[in-house]
């Protein structure tokens, strides 16, 4: 093949070039570049760039009784029926059979005193009773004599066989004997008083509980002196502090502005903040009609409707005034979230939520409000949800919270 065969097997470029305007194919050139640029950069982006930063909140569990709640006080629980048991009379503390906890009946003896003094007391009075009606019983039998004797006597003297002397003896023997026996009685009388203080000093060592009721404190031990009012050293007063616990109320502090709202009767739910997931029904049951002027409030007592043994005195609470009793239907918890974490996305409801720092896109549905807050299902108490999410959020976005 010759050399001007292999020309004509050469492409022609510049034939295929002359078709295009030189303008043309340098606007080519240039969006193509810009078009890998824009690409770059947003694989770039994609690859390198941080997570977004969102603010967060927390998913929380409410009670639908906050839709009814007026008014909100803190408050402690105290027990209207209270005692610190002591003894009237003075000695050392020899038997103590309560510790803290127990449960008492009224009435019950609960610690005694050394006796021994008293009880000999007791026992000498006892035995000065006897005595004296031993002493009656004799004056009796005298009396009982002399009226035999007078009897006698005047049939004597009707006969002539004996003086009238001796029969006017005979009646003043006998009014003798009757008024022993008036001075016998009272004597008798005087004993068993006798023995009734001592039986009331007996009694006086024996510290008894008043009414039924759960020991809360145990202030002395076996062997502490006693005294009635603790004056002396080294001595105790009260032995045990005991509370029935079925007065338990919650002492409130209401602002003096506020209590034209609260009423006796009123419907009310109280938190324990030992019992944190536990809600007790409650009832206004009097406001002190003093304002006290150091913090401007009224005292309102609220007792339990639902009795509970696990509180106990001094709990701290917190206590929501209602305007009407909740439903037993609403007595549980229900999820919430505020509104500003739901968003709709392709006719869903959608809320983001938080979880190994990336966005999770959970569908939830809504019900109705709960005060600034909405209930939803599909999401879990303690959940952190993305608030107000942008539209460029999308699920598995990677994101970082924001610092409060």
């Amino acid at each position: 093949m010759t050399s001007a065969d292999l020309s004509k097997l050469r492409i022609d470029r510049t034939a295929s070039n002359a078709g295009m305007p030189r303008r043309r194919r340098r606007w080519l050139r240039i969006f193509m570049i810009a078009a890998l640029a824009l690409a770059a950069a947003a694989y770039a982006a994609s690859r390198f760039a941080g997570p977004a930063e969102v603010e967060a909140t927390t998913v929380a569990s409410v009670y639908p009784s906050l839709n009814y709640t007026l008014l909100n006080a803190t408050g402690y629980v105290v027990p209207q029926r209270k005692a610190a048991l002591s003894s009237k009379g003075q000695g050392r503390l020899e038997w103590l059979g309560v510790l803290e906890g127990s449960r008492v009946k009224a009435n019950e003896v609960v610690a005694r005193l050394e006796s021994r003094d008293v009880r000999a007391s007791l026992a000498q009075a006892a035995a000065q009773v006897n005595v004296a009606k031993a002493n009656l019983e004799q004056g009796m039998a005298e009396l009982r004599d002399a009226q035999s004797n007078l009897k006698r006597s005047g049939e004597l003297l009707e006969k002539r066989f004996i003086s009238a002397a001796q029969h006017d003896a005979d009646i003043a023997r006998l009014g003798k004997a009757t008024a022993a026996i008036a001075g016998l009685k009272a004597a008798i009388a005087a004993s068993e008083a006798s023995r009734r203080v001592a039986e009331v000093a007996v009694e006086q060592t024996l510290i008894r509980a008043p009414f039924d009721a759960v020991v809360l404190t145990k202030n002395a031990n076996v062997g502490d002196n006693i005294t009635p009012f603790s004056s002396a050293a080294d001595s105790k007063g009260a032995v045990v502090t005991i509370a029935d616990m079925a007065t338990l109320e919650v002492e409130a502090d209401v602002s003096e502005s506020n209590i034209a709202r609260i009423k006796a009767g009123q419907p009310c739910e109280i938190q324990l903040d030992a019992l944190p997931d536990t809600r007790l029904a409650g009832q206004v049951s009097r406001m002190v009609p003093t304002v006290d002027r150091s913090k401007a409030t009224v005292m309102v007592k609220v007792r339990f409707t639902d009795q509970d043994p696990r509180v106990l005195p001094d709990m701290s609470a917190k206590v929501a005034f209602l305007s009407k009793p909740v439903p037993p239907e609403e007595k549980k918890p229900v999820v919430a979230v505020q509104p500003a974490a739901v968003v709709e996305r392709g006719g869903r409801k959608i809320a983001f939520r938080v979880r190994d720092e990336k966005a999770q896109a959970v569908e939830v549905s809504t019900a109705g409000k709960l005060g600034d807050l909405v209930a939803v299902k599909g999401l879990e108490p303690g959940d952190k949800v993305v608030l107000n999410p942008s539209d460029r959020l999308k699920d598995g976005s990677a994101v970082t919270l924001a610092k409060k």
